[in-house]
């Protein structure tokens, strides 16, 4: 019988938080600025510049670990990491080794093979280096140090994933608190959520972990996926075949969807580390833990759960309309100003997710004001604006925010009401389809759909249906 192995899977995931300044300087946090141009001594390793915590990052730390269940060390500090590369301006990089602020947490998942329990064994605090731009013109490489100093959140999970949708769940459940706590936006393609994955495969039933690998610095689910599956095929091919796994970091290609071998894995001898000098330890109280305990945002699950009592919504439009803060926070408020809850729940299940899916956009990705939409709403509920056009009218609010009955009116997309219109348009109808009407005099009742059909054909779709059935039926 062929051996069965299972795979052994850990996290470390990069968490870049959402703090207006760097975590030792004052320099701007901001995505995408010119080159250089949120640098300053500090983030910059200049000889003689000295780091100053940020609090906020310390604050939002302790967020994230109370609301993973970790426990929160009193007494943490920060320690040197040495280590020499073009992005690292100081050749070290400030981080927490010995004394992490947050351990021994967890989080529960949910996939098609139930729900499990995946350990924390840490979190902590560290600032991120800057990024290399390699020109391929001239084979150089320039240095970008905008991301110098980043702050960032390690959070470092036991080995207890075995599958790639074990680790894509536990993925979307860090993003999904850091986005309710608001401490990252989590952008995957903005690099502001990052994950490494160590991976190493065992016979079934076997105690003992084999020998692991890491590849870094995975920013999109699908690559995590794909490289966990091609990385687990090539451990168990060199197994096969009598040859041994090296412990090493990888790169994963997701173009050529193969990895490569990029240096052995180091020990935390190899990088020296000692405390840092120039920062003191940091002293957190029980009333400062209590205090951002108490500013915690509703949850996922509590959201659901009162979407479900107060708004009567169902366990998976509830579900869904939960799983992004800010895709939430439109919800309630276009609920709130249209007054019609599952309305509103059943635009945003239906063409928004399906424009966000068209447009391959994420819901933090939404702009338009939830005024907007509850404006198309209330309008349909008043007989203005059809189905039809309502979803032309939500087409251009979603690109453009603009103002819905204003684009109704310029644009001739409000419902006909007018009586002498409508009696114009019937008549002209019974005009021209005088068997039919006989049809319906002779108790054929699906001729009246007909003949309700043809009004609103002639009307362009724009007869007020109620007024259209009125009006025709007084006629026949």
């Amino acid at each position: 019988m062929a051996k069965q192995y299972e795979t052994v899977i850990g996290l470390e995931v990069h968490v870049e938080l959402a703090t207006k300044t760097k975590i030792f300087c004052g320099c701007s946090t901001r995505f995408g600025g010119a080159v250089n141009s949120h640098t300053c001594p500090v983030c910059t390793g200049m000889p003689g510049a000295l780091p100053v915590l940020n609090k906020k990052v310390v604050e939002y730390a302790i967020a994230l670990g109370n609301a993973t269940n970790c426990q929160i060390s009193r007494y943490c500090r920060f320690d040197r990491k040495n280590y020499f590369y073009p992005d690292n301006p100081q050749n070290y990089q400030i981080s927490q080794l010995y004394m992490p602020i947050c351990t021994n947490g967890s989080v529960d998942i949910e996939t098609s093979n139930g729900a499990t329990t995946i350990r924390i064994h840490e979190m902590h605090m560290e600032e991120d280096a800057g990024k290399l731009i390699h020109e391929d013109s001239d084979e150089s490489s320039l240095v970008d140090y905008n991301r110098s100093g980043v702050p960032l959140i390690e959070i470092v999970s036991e080995p207890d994933m075995r599958t790639a949708d074990e680790v894509i769940a536990y993925l979307e459940k860090i993003r999904m608190i850091c986005q309710y706590l608001g401490v990252s936006d989590c952008k995957l393609q903005e690099g502001s959520m990052r994950a490494d994955v160590n991976l190493s495969v065992r016979e079934v039933g076997s105690q003992a972990l084999g020998t692991r690998t890491e590849m870094k610095n995975l920013n999109s689910f699908r690559a995590i996926q794909h490289a966990i599956e091609g990385e687990c095929k090539r451990q168990i091919e060199l197994i096969e075949s009598g040859e041994q796994v090296i412990q090493e970091t990888r790169r994963w290609d997701d173009n050529k969807l193969t990895s490569f071998a990029m240096r052995s894995k180091e020990d935390a001898k190899d990088y020296r580390y000692f405390p840092e000098p120039d920062l003191p330890p940091i002293l957190i109280s029980d009333q400062w833990i209590e205090e951002i305990k108490a500013s915690e945002p509703e949850f996922q699950p509590e959201k659901c759960a009162r979407y479900k009592a107060q708004y009567g919504l169902s366990d998976y439009d509830a579900n869904i309309l939960t799983q992004n803060r800010h895709m939430a926070d439109m919800f309630e408020e276009t609920a709130k100003l249209c007054g019609n809850p599952k309305k509103a729940a059943n635009w945003f299940m239906g063409e928004v997710l399906r424009t966000l899916k068209e447009k391959a956009m994420d819901p933090e990705q939404l702009t338009f004001s939830p005024k907007n939409l509850a404006a198309i709403i209330k309008a349909m509920d008043e007989g203005k604006i059809n189905q039809g056009n309502a979803q032309k009218v939500f087409a251009e609010v979603f690109t453009s925010d603009i103002e819905p009955l204003k684009y109704m009116e310029e644009n001739g997309l409000m419902m006909v009401s007018d009586t002498g219109a409508i009696e114009k348009a019937v008549d002209e109808v019974l005009a021209e389809n005088t068997s039919v009407v006989d049809d319906y005099h002779n108790g054929k009742d699906r001729a009246f759909g007909f003949l309700v059909g043809q009004v609103m054909k002639k009307m362009k779709g724009k007869g007020d249906p109620v007024k259209v059935n009125e009006v025709l039926r007084g006629k026949l």
